[in-house]
């Protein structure tokens, strides 16, 4: 299932994004702040155990996370949405999936994979700012699912349908949380309207 975060702010910050006149240190600024508002949404129905705090003037309930989480950025340009999630939990872990995709088939090659042990049990979220063709969130998903997770949900800047159709395809049991939903795919498997190249736009090395 798609969810299209809506908000001001998230509106505001994807112009930024979109926008080719956006120097890279401001991008990386902007996806940062963009990150923050993605972790929100995708951390909304985390489960939580309750527990005994003490105010300055009584005992009362409060609140625990029930889950572990684990962070899995696509890189590289996965890394650009992670700090939103340690943000607002410290504790997530952070796991590390390399793909590229080849030019000619447009599917995806692995070439590195860090993953923490914890992914069995825990709530685990894919981070990629392009959801194009869907390949390497199937295939992320699939080494992850291999891995033992069971729990987990794709993140994402920009969406094209058709690699939103394939995910669903793939991975119906992994829900979706984008910024935007876009046009189509172009003939090269960009994304349109998109945003460009996100791996070069963080890092500066357009």
């Amino acid at each position: 299932m798609l969810t299209v975060v809506d908000h001001p702010l998230l509106k505001r910050a994807l112009t930024t994004l979109r926008d080719a006149a956006t120097p890279y240190g401001e991008f990386r600024r902007t996806l940062s702040d963009v990150s923050s508002i993605l972790a929100y949404e995708a951390l909304r129905d985390l489960p939580v155990t309750t527990c005994p705090v003490q105010t300055p003037l009584e005992e009362t309930e409060g609140y625990l996370l029930a889950r572990e989480v684990v962070v899995v950025p696509v890189l590289r340009a996965g890394l650009g949405l992670v700090d939103g999630f340690v943000r607002y939990v410290p504790e997530a872990r952070v796991g590390h999936l390399g793909m590229y995709r080849d030019e000619q088939s447009h599917e995806p090659v692995d070439y590195y994979s860090n993953v923490p042990p914890q992914v069995r049990d825990a709530r685990v979220f894919v981070v990629d700012p392009m959801l194009a063709t869907g390949g390497s969130a199937a295939g992320a998903i699939n080494h992850l699912k291999r891995r033992g997770a069971k729990d987990l949900v794709f993140v994402c800047l920009v969406a094209a349908p058709e690699g939103v159709a394939r995910l669903e395809d793939y991975h119906p049991d992994v829900p979706i949380v984008a910024a935007a939903l876009d046009r189509q795919l172009d003939e090269n498997a960009f994304i349109r309207p998109g945003l460009g190249d996100a791996g070069d736009r963080i890092f500066g090395t357009t």
